[in-house]
């Protein structure tokens, strides 16, 4: 499928979703909330993408924010309903089986933060930034930024920087634990792509599992959690790849996966 403002690219069992939107800085409307959905939906569907990397086309944005020309006249009905949207992009991430990778190249402000903080983890150029400067056009973070920050680096920090508007560098980013790795802008995408190579070598399902149990267990009270993730363990025995890996490991070979 084309979309007008994403960039898909396929390369064995890896797959780059640009946003490209540079003359708005990559911002988030509605046509790219709906692109965005439409496009992961497929790639999960697709037993041959193991890996998918987002980021942003150029080197000033990876998305500077949800589009404000678009939000500015929104009565509050359509303002509910648009935030749901974007709240529903960012589940769909968080459900997906396949692990999601954010490089981020540039500004991750607003809409563009949050949809890094739905990805599984975030790769940052030592040039980002970061930050949620909602507070100061009257509004909140919508798209699930106030609860998904939170989750992250603890309610102290997150109410910091939402309340604040403060926009932060990478390197603080890093600190606080919202960017798990710093790099040059030109190893920015390679490094994603090595580490998203290390991904797609391992189970399918196995990953995909351990995506579910730390997703989910998230909401639940830790016993809960132990029960859960005991349970997706067990349903992973009458897997092929389980046979597969585990007779490698007891040959001495390299496994072959097939998602089975």
């Amino acid at each position: 499928m084309e979309f007008k403002n994403l960039l898909v690219e396929n390369n064995d069992g890896i797959t780059i979703v640009t946003i490209n939107r540079r003359e708005a800085l990559n911002s988030l409307n509605s046509a790219v909330i709906a692109e965005l959905e439409c496009a992961l939906y497929e790639l999960d569907l697709d037993e041959a993408v193991k890996v998918i990397i987002i980021t942003g086309a150029g080197e000033k944005a990876f998305v500077a924010g949800a589009d404000i020309k678009e939000m500015a006249e929104l009565s509050s009905f359509e303002a509910h309903d648009f935030a749901r949207r974007g709240q529903r992009l960012m589940l769909l991430i968080n459900r997906m089986h396949t692990p999601v990778i954010a490089a981020v190249n540039g500004y991750a402000l607003g809409g563009g933060l949050e949809l890094a903080l739905a990805c599984d983890f975030i790769y940052a150029s030592e040039k980002a930034k970061f930050g949620f400067p909602e507070v100061g056009l009257g509004v909140i973070p919508g798209f699930g930024g106030t609860q998904n920050l939170a989750r992250l680096i603890g309610p102290n920090r997150a109410s910091e920087l939402i309340f604040s508007g403060r926009i932060i560098p990478a390197a603080k980013a890093y600190v606080w634990g919202i960017v798990n790795e710093l790099f040059s802008p030109e190893e920015l995408l390679p490094k994603a792509l090595e580490t998203a190579r290390e991904i797609a070598g391992k189970a399918p399902r196995g990953v995909g599992y351990a995506k579910d149990a730390i997703v989910n267990g998230l909401n639940m009270a830790k016993e809960d959690g132990f029960r859960y993730e005991a349970s997706l363990f067990g349903v992973l025995f009458a897997t092929g790849d389980q046979r597969e890996g585990m007779g490698a490991f007891l040959e001495k070979r390299s496994a072959a996966f097939k998602g089975k």
